[in-house]
């Protein structure tokens, strides 16, 4: 029987192994194809995000700890998890659940988000409503590269920086892919860096050097050796570190014994801190065609996955179509709006 069809509720999957969810993360990505197969929709950045979702609720206890998915896009393989994956069958159809996550839909929907940089924000004010009540909950923001570049994430990431709240954004980077060359050293401070042993003696020496000049200078000699060290990041790592963030990463976001491992860590580090995973943008969907926005699927006539009933599997790219897209057109209305007009202009 398949894992999928058992999960209705994301406290099942918290025992599983590293195997098991594995097998959980390739049949949640089947089943997002085949549902958007007949009610086609953006699903690329859901289909990256799928070991995300999975380690998030496999980690965290949900709802109770809080998660904001920005864009909502992402948040597919979450919504199939948390009880709703008959409804899914009906996503975006009228008297169907939405495509982005509602508070009125389901507990584990925190917050309502469509398109886009709210996340921080909204995990932010939750956070610190949190710690005023006393509470002890863990919030994760799940923010694309393409959403961080919004200004309003970027004061997001201003206020939590410098309100030390214990905030876990994870930057969801589906534009480049790891580079071999990030090497064993990267990853073993990765490791060492998220231990909580680490934490807790680093933690004590800054207490009893106390706010001197002997702390700061230590602080600055750490910070200019890991930069050093980790190449990989250079700049992102001084950008976060500015703003007040401790950076981790990158990791390879697809890969689920990793992003639990990593999730256990932080989920024990307190104060702000970001995860820079990075992830296949459409993993597991044939490549669109080049016409058509990256992350889409085509009408269900033109393309079935191979395990639809009485169906070939077709690709996109095996169509053609001489038609310009839509987005030419509107283009091209909006430049003839703004052209001068044909008639000369009366003299001043």
């Amino acid at each position: 029987m398949a894992l999928l069809e058992t999960i209705d509720d994301p406290a099942q999957i918290r025992d599983f192994d590293n195997e098991q969810l594995q097998q959980l993360c390739e049949e949640l990505r089947q089943y997002i194809i085949q549902c958007c197969a007949e009610n086609p929709g953006h699903i690329g950045a859901s289909l990256g995000a799928v070991e995300i979702a999975v380690a998030i609720h496999k980690v965290f206890d949900t709802p109770r700890d809080k998660v904001v998915w920005d864009v909502g896009h992402q948040a597919y393989a979450h919504k199939i998890l948390t009880g709703r994956r008959e409804a899914f069958k009906q996503n975006r159809k009228y008297h169907g659940i939405s495509g982005f996550p509602r508070r009125d839909e389901s507990p584990y929907d925190s917050f309502g988000t469509g398109h886009s940089s709210t996340s921080i924000s909204a995990a932010l004010g939750m956070a610190v409503g949190a710690q005023l009540e006393g509470k002890k909950e863990h919030v994760i923001a799940v923010i694309g590269d393409g959403a961080l570049t919004g200004g309003l994430a970027f004061e997001g990431l201003n206020n939590a920086g410098s309100l030390k709240a214990d905030l876990l954004v994870i930057l969801n980077d589906n534009q480049i892919a790891i580079d071999d060359n990030i090497g064993a050293l990267h990853n073993y401070l990765l490791k060492v860096t998220t231990d909580q042993r680490y934490n807790r003696l680093k933690k004590s020496i800054w207490d009893r050097l106390g706010a001197g000049k002997v702390r700061k200078w230590l602080q600055r000699m750490i910070k200019s050796t890991k930069r050093n060290l980790i190449k990989q990041g250079g700049d992102t790592f001084s950008l976060f570190d500015a703003l007040g963030f401790r950076y981790f990463g990158p990791v390879d976001g697809n890969d689920i014994a990793t992003m639990t491992y990593m999730l256990g860590r932080l989920k024990e580090i307190p104060g702000p801190k970001l995860l820079h995973v990075v992830t296949t943008k459409g993993k597991g969907m044939p490549p669109p065609r080049k016409t058509r926005p990256s992350g889409t699927l085509p009408a269900p006539s033109t393309w079935r996955p191979a395990s639809a009933p009485g169906r070939k599997a077709t690709s996109p790219s095996s169509r053609k179509c001489s038609a310009p897209p839509c987005s030419t057109w509107r283009g091209k209305t909006a430049a003839s709006w703004a052209s001068p007009p044909p008639w000369p202009r009366a003299a001043a």
